[in-house]
């Protein structure tokens, strides 16, 4: 059987006509709801280029990282939990979903709480090309650990007194901060994760 929009309205006339071809009613009646309550299936392009957005925007926050940590940190490494910046490139689209530019009109300042001091890693212009419509203020957190401190004591007398030799741990949470650009109402969204 095929469901058509005659079929799907569940037409009298049409429905006696199967009924006389042998077709049980409650069969019948099953066949229209389910046909009624399909879910479209989803568009793969859209989703491998989510994938795609979300890998580019993990690589960006890995290289800013990077890049900060000698510059700005003082560290020669920084641990990062397994798929924080996964977590974070996700909750970064969901947030710029709702914007219309998306992702395109985002300014994304990255920050890292030490000690309850905010230290300023890096601004991210996702595309220049386009006027920002929202910032997002990305916080990672340090790891609060009793060993890091130990270490970096015993391992700064000597030899080891390099001011490099440091390791930076991050917490697996951080904080967005949204801020509209365009909007008073609403213009500000704090997650904690």
């Amino acid at each position: 059987m095929v469901a058509t929009g005659s079929l799907s309205t569940k037409n009298p006339a049409s429905i006696s006509e199967l009924l006389d071809g042998g077709y049980h009613p409650g069969s019948l009646l099953s066949d229209f709801d389910y046909w009624d309550y399909v879910v479209p299936e989803p568009n793969l392009n859209e989703v491998v280029f989510e994938e795609t957005t979300c890998q580019t925007l993990v690589k960006m926050l890995e290289n800013c990282l990077s890049k900060s940590k000698q510059t700005k940190l003082g560290c020669s490494k920084v641990l990062v939990p397994e798929k924080l910046t996964q977590r974070i490139a996700q909750d970064v689209l969901r947030l710029s979903s709702t914007e219309p530019c998306g992702l395109r009109g985002c300014v994304l300042h990255v920050n890292l709480e030490i000690e309850n001091v905010c230290k300023k890693l890096d601004r991210i212009v996702c595309d220049a090309s386009v006027v920002p419509t929202f910032e997002l203020t990305l916080v990672f957190k340090q790891e609060n650990c009793s060993w890091t401190g130990l270490r970096d004591f015993f391992f700064s007398r000597g030899r080891f007194s390099s001011g490099l030799r440091r390791t930076l741990i991050l917490s697996s949470g951080f904080r967005l901060v949204k801020k509209k650009l365009y909007s008073l109402i609403g213009t500000t969204v704090i997650e904690e994760c």
